[in-house]
């Protein structure tokens, strides 16, 4: 693969992994939406679709008729795909840089708050009065947590409630440093740097690779 295909598959994916590695060595948890946390992934992976199914089945007659205006609305399907994508996921709050043990006891506050009826059985969590039904789904070797809708029928302003009340909460807990997070942030930065160099390396043969794909 050529310098200029490699960076735009791989500069994405090494912004991603820095993001993530950022979050887990801060020493507070961060919270976001499931959908944000799907659309970050999509845009990480945004670079091998484009140099894979997207360049494979590149339209050539449109590209004559559009030139490379053409790669505008093929991103723009792409993002199409993406928000369709998210829109049709289950409700989902991810906590990253937060062990299961460490978010329980700062989930059941909220919980307290938000619906006195709520009821804890093993890892699922029914909150009756906001419409929810929930599982903690736990990665361990991250140190990350996500509370997942069980089934279709849930109440989106109850997850809206749920997700402000808990953002404020984490925003007050102190969970530390997580040390594989320095691992992706060390990635990250290590697979940036080689593009860089390769760039540097190379700049007519990127220079005409991106001509050649935008068929200039």
């Amino acid at each position: 693969m050529d310098p200029f295909r490699l960076c735009l598959a791989l500069g994405p994916v090494a912004v991603y992994l820095m993001l993530i590695g950022a979050l887990n060595v801060a020493k507070r948890p961060f919270l976001v939406s499931g959908g944000r946390d799907t659309a970050a992934l999509g845009l990480a992976l945004s670079g091998f679709v484009i140099v894979g199914p997207i360049e494979l089945f590149f339209p050539a007659t449109a590209a004559v008729h559009f030139g490379p205006y053409v790669w505008l609305l093929l991103l723009a399907l792409y993002g199409l795909c993406l928000g369709l994508i998210v829109l049709l996921l289950q409700p989902r709050l991810v906590i990253y840089n937060v062990s299961a043990d460490q978010l329980r006891p700062i989930l059941a506050d909220v919980v307290d708050q938000l619906d006195a009826e709520a009821r804890w059985a093993g890892e699922t969590l029914l909150l009756p009065n906001l419409g929810l039904q929930l599982h903690l789904d736990t990665t361990a070797s991250m140190r990350n947590v996500a509370l997942v809708a069980i089934n279709a029928h849930q109440s989106f302003d109850g997850w809206r409630r749920l997700e402000d009340t808990l953002a404020a909460a984490l925003a007050r807990a102190e969970t530390g440093r997580n040390p594989r997070g320095a691992s992706l942030l060390s990635a990250g930065t290590l697979i940036g740097l080689a593009l860089v160099l390769a760039i540097a390396r190379a700049p007519e043969a990127v220079a005409e690779a991106l001509f050649e794909m935008l068929h200039l």
